[in-house]
């Protein structure tokens, strides 16, 4: 890891240009769309809840005057709503240079969305691979384009179980939590090796936020980690402003290149300014990659083909 001893600001001037941020309500995502807003971006909070949303520009709305706020509905979990999100993009004319997957769900009681996957998975990958997938080809043509997908320290303690991805046999709250996040490391390495293949000017990059004091550990977790992480824990934690510092400088700063993994500085990559830092192993192993892009197609119902430097 390298680290730095100042903090790598975003680009002074993100005007004129299009980010779609997930979970972009409160969190991360709300101090990522915060930031952006700041520096003059249209930003698209893509939002389960739409009031929440709503307050939450309003909110922004008083502390930057003008600000190109631009609230809709995205449920990850049903692979319907990722697809409606992404023809409405289309047919309103919305044209994105940056996608942040950020949105997340963590250690919840063992639960299966509708089409019967397991939540953490679908929310946290399955979801992204899809509305990735749906904008690929708008995202080709942005300007500085880039897919900045947001992983976790913990995908270094896991693995993907691909005889039980759903948890039938064996849950564990945190272990699928974090295979959640391993998958969301492998997805974005296997993104770029294909980008990189097609020769397409998007730069899949990865972020992760360190131990940052977000309502996710407090909100639909399990109860043993609900203490730890959102109490016993919480006054060890950065602020959610210092926790986005990472995704926002994969996803504005100059310097970035795609396949690379941005972190805090600190010990044990819990606080601190952002640095590069390495992936696990087993997220930047090919047949890993290859093997998971097969089965999230197959699990999401999407073809996910990488366009060319044609468009094609």
């Amino acid at each position: 890891m390298t680290p730095s001893n100042r903090t790598p600001a975003p680009a002074p001037d993100l005007s004129g240009r299009v980010f779609v941020v997930t979970g972009a309500a409160g969190g991360l995502g709300l101090a990522t769309t915060t930031a952006l807003a700041r520096r003059g971006a249209h930003v698209v909070l893509a939002v389960r809840d739409e009031a929440k949303g709503h307050r939450a520009t309003a909110h922004l709305n008083t502390q930057r005057s003008g600000a190109r706020l631009d609230v809709r509905r995205l449920d990850l979990a049903d692979p319907d709503s990722v697809r409606a999100f992404a023809r409405r993009l289309r047919e309103d004319g919305v044209h994105p240079d940056v996608l942040v997957n950020n949105a997340g769900v963590m250690a919840p009681p063992r639960t299966l969305t509708p089409h019967g996957h397991e939540l953490q998975l679908a929310v946290n990958h399955l979801g992204h691979f899809a509305l990735t997938a749906h904008l690929i080809d708008l995202l080709a043509r942005g300007r500085d384009p880039r897919v900045v997908t947001v992983t976790s320290a913990n995908h270094r303690r896991a693995r993907i179980d691909f005889d039980d991805l759903n948890g039938e046999h064996a849950y564990s709250p945190m272990g699928h939590y974090n295979q959640s996040k391993l998958a969301n490391a492998v997805f974005a390495l296997e993104l770029h090796r294909r980008l990189n293949a097609a020769r397409s000017p998007v730069r899949s990059v990865l972020a992760h936020p360190g131990y940052a004091a977000t309502a996710l550990p407090r909100t639909g977790t399990v109860a043993g980690v609900r203490l730890l992480f959102g109490h016993l824990l919480r006054p060890l934690a950065q602020s959610p402003a210092r926790g986005a510092l990472a995704q926002l400088h994969a996803a504005t700063a100059p310097q970035v290149r795609g396949g690379e993994l941005y972190g805090p500085s600190g010990i044990g990559e819990l606080r601190g300014t952002p640095a590069l830092t390495s992936p696990a192993p087993r997220a930047r192993d090919e047949a890993v990659g290859r093997r998971l892009w097969e089965v999230s197609q197959d699990l999401t119902g999407v073809t996910f083909t990488v366009p060319g430097t044609d468009g094609a």
